[in-house]
């Protein structure tokens, strides 16, 4: 398979490098079908692949959390992105041959195949494998004519098809697995920008989704007739008084054995001095302005890492690294430590890097911030921890992995 996918390479280098504004519009068009036949060939190609990696369990003896997170750090794919091809490569293995071979002729697209699948699942658990074989050649055939919304409409509607006598009765089981795969995509993405701004994407189930709008419609009501607020800005601060309102109860969490909290970094004296920026914990920057309002509702906490203020090192007095340390913790590591992992500090647990029954101490400089899923891989792997020369965290992976065992590090919390 390697020697035919390095021909493919080879050929498709070709087409790159050669001019299109030669070709007569006739063979252009012929080229871009040709062109878009092979991606989706490849495709059907990609998915054997993923569905392979995913059952022998590759991701997590390489140490990932799952093997979407393996994807995303080895194609640079978003985690859903990566999760929806799993699902359709799980789908395209467990009995609908039609598609993928559909998928390998180049006839019908990535997004089209996913969508046949969903509805060719709901028509097998109503209807039977007969009905559901009819559905794949009639959905293949439309697909033809019709892109993915449209033929996902049609899709609802295809035991009037295949199994009139079953059509109304699954008419709710359709509307169920439209739930179901709605509950499967649900995501939120938090993107730090670099001007240190964050951009929310995701989508949200129905529920969830009368919520939010429940949540902040009342909030998003112009304040008088002088305001000047767009729609998308109301909506922006009818978030931020969410926000706050629910960090004010006493009913979230606690992490790190500390109630919810937001955490600001800034100088006491630029503070006093109304000159200070801030830094939440999370990375982002905030303005004088911002650090000063925040701080009016806060409790100040000194943090001096290195120097000789707050005390940071708590020896063996005690095995628990919470409090100034943890923050000190959080500081430094910013999240997850383990190289690939983008789990924020609110999901991770303090390691101790030479454990502590063993004689090490409850230190910055003998701690790590890992998630659940490091932090037990840590302790059952040949995987090893230690702080570098600038006092971050590497991991050293074990020699099966890579026998030059070049330590790695996270680069997902990097500030720059």
């Amino acid at each position: 398979m390697l020697k035919e996918l390095a021909l493919a390479d080879d050929a498709v280098v070709a087409c790159v490098d050669a001019p299109a504004w030669p070709l007569p519009e006739r063979e252009l068009i012929a080229a871009l079908d040709a062109a878009h036949r092979l991606q989706q060939r490849l495709a059907a190609v990609t998915l054997t692949l993923i569905r392979e990696i995913d059952g022998r369990g590759t991701a997590r003896s390489q140490g990932a959390s799952s093997t979407a997170v393996w994807l995303r750090e080895r194609l640079r794919l978003t985690v859903p992105a990566a999760r929806r091809l799993i699902d359709l490569a799980t789908a395209l293995d467990a009995g609908n041959p039609g598609i993928r071979q559909a998928l390998a002729d180049g006839t019908i697209s990535l997004d089209q195949a996913r969508v046949i699948a969903d509805t060719v699942d709901t028509v097998q658990a109503t209807a039977g494998p007969e009905a559901a074989d009819k559905a794949v050649s009639l959905l293949t055939d439309w697909a033809g004519q019709f892109d993915p919304s449209l033929l996902r409409k049609l899709g609802n509607r295809i035991l009037d098809h295949v199994a009139p006598d079953l059509a109304d009765a699954a008419a709710e089981a359709a509307l169920e697995a439209e739930a179901a795969r709605a509950a499967r995509d649900r995501h939120l993405t938090l993107s730090e920008q670099t001007d240190g701004r964050l951009r929310l994407t995701g989508i949200l189930d129905a529920e969830t989704a009368g919520l939010l709008r429940a949540a902040i419609d009342p909030l998003t009501t112009p304040s008088g007739p002088d305001d000047q607020r767009s729609p998308g800005q109301r909506r922006h601060d009818a978030l931020t008084d969410v926000c706050r309102l629910s960090l004010r109860t006493s009913e979230l969490p606690e992490h790190g054995n500390d109630p919810a909290q937001i955490v600001v970094i800034t100088a006491y004296d630029a503070l006093t001095a109304k000159l200070g920026a801030g830094t939440l914990d999370t990375g982002l920057s905030l303005t004088p302005q911002a650090a000063r309002r925040l701080a009016c509702d806060a409790g100040i906490l000194p943090a001096v890492l290195g120097g000789a203020g707050q005390i940071l090192d708590v020896g063996r007095q005690r095995r628990l690294i919470t409090g100034p340390l943890r923050r000190a913790l959080v500081l430094r590591d910013r999240g997850c430590a383990f190289p690939g992992c983008d789990r924020p500090p609110r999901w991770c647990d303090a390691h101790h890097i030479e454990h502590w029954a063993d004689g090490g101490l409850t230190s910055l400089a003998n701690a790590v911030l890992l998630c659940g899923h490091h932090h037990r891989h840590i302790h059952h792997s040949d995987w090893s921890v230690r702080l570098g020369s600038d006092g971050h965290p590497e991991f050293t992976p074990p020699a099966w992995l890579d026998p030059e065992q070049v330590p790695r590090r996270n680069h997902y919390h990097r500030r720059t």
